[in-house]
């Protein structure tokens, strides 16, 4: 579950929508785990894709 909160810092302190091949690079984690943990946090309501393949905190 650590990548979840990984992948959630990173998108949060980017400012900015990211794809998951960034959020993998910036996490230095690899992107397969990226992905599930995307899918978690869109879930959960917590990430948004404001465009396909792009990945954003939901407030």
């Amino acid at each position: 579950m650590a990548e979840v909160e990984l992948v959630f810092k990173v998108l949060k302190e980017a400012g900015r929508p990211l794809k998951s091949k960034e959020i993998a690079e910036l996490a230095g984690i690899d992107k397969k785990e990226v992905d599930k943990a995307i899918k978690v946090l869109k879930k959960e309501g917590k990430i948004i894709s404001p465009k396909r393949c792009y990945y954003a905190p939901a407030e």
